[in-house]
């Protein structure tokens, strides 16, 4: 959390507001400047902090778009141009704000780490609760080899081959399903949340071995997982804890989920089972998801 839905709903908002406007200074807190001491490298990786002091201010940006998980601030300055690259982790959260007192919960304000100073006196603010979040300042994409490895994006139209063709493969067909769309070098975006969520719909258990689905069912796997995320970015996301968009704003598609989270089946009223795949709880139903 967030997933491809949630990051998608605050790049939206991020877009119009952020783009045009130029930074004038950074302040970074005090808990990254420790943590950097430490060589823990908290949100603020693979530059120095006085690099990133230092580069930052008379950059413009130009857009803002999505990646996968991430969120790419397009900069420029002096005919340059870089790449500021934010992901969220569990926690992050921007806000475009003209003051800091505008962060009105209270839990975000505790936790702001990086403020953005723009020439025109707006903020914007990045708050992170987890500090697990990552702020990255590239030339470009290649600089960050990790960014190249992303599967398409999952509406792309080549996105439903990529992901067939991985996972027959025999390293991924051994794996659990719920294992495999949750790699985002095979789906883009797809999460904990999603991935239960799709497989629910799909009647398939989280554990099943890849291997051991059709591929034709293993299609339909794939335009389910496209459904629940684009039903998900019209619902402006799921805020289960900590989620929320430029404003401070939740989204609402967790009153829509209907397997994450519950304890009991909606379809056939059995009570859940849990279990943990790849380092995250799985909820399932023991009746219909075979």
């Amino acid at each position: 959390m967030p997933e491809l839905p949630e990051v998608e709903g605050v790049v939206r908002e991020l877009a119009p507001a952020a783009s045009g406007r130029t930074i004038e200074k950074v302040y970074i807190s005090n808990v990254v400047r420790n943590s950097k001491e430490l060589g823990k490298e908290a949100i603020i990786k693979g530059i120095a902090l006085e690099d990133l002091t230092d580069k930052l201010p008379g950059m413009s940006i130009q857009d803002v778009t999505r990646r996968s998980k991430y969120i790419y601030f397009h900069m420029e300055k002096a005919g340059h141009t870089y790449l500021l690259v934010s992901h969220l982790g569990m926690t992050g959260a921007w806000f475009v704000v003209d003051s800091v007192d505008e962060v009105t919960e209270k839990r975000f304000k505790d936790h702001i780490h990086i403020v953005l100073t723009m020439e025109d006196g707006g903020l914007l603010v990045y708050s992170d609760i987890r500090r697990f979040g990552e702020l990255r300042l590239l030339v470009e994409e290649s600089d960050y080899l990790p960014l190249l490895k992303m599967a398409p994006e999952p509406f792309d139209p080549e996105a439903e081959e990529h992901f067939i063709e991985i996972a027959i493969q025999p390293k991924y067909a051994r794996k659990a399903i719920k294992e495999v769309i949750m790699d985002g070098q095979i789906i883009s975006g797809c999460g904990n949340i999603y991935a239960t969520e799709a497989l629910f719909r799909m009647d398939i258990h989280p554990a099943r071995a890849a291997g051991r689905i059709s591929e034709k069912r293993k299609r339909e796997l794939f335009q389910t997982i496209v459904d629940v995320l684009l039903e998900s970015i019209n619902a402006g996301g799921s805020s289960i804890s900590d989620y929320r968009n430029i404003n401070g704003e939740a989204g609402t598609m967790q009153t829509r989920l209907k397997m994450y989270g519950k304890k009991y089946c909606p379809t056939c009223g059995r009570e859940t089972k849990t279990m943990k795949i790849a380092g995250r709880t799985s909820v399932y139903c023991p009746q219909c998801q075979k």
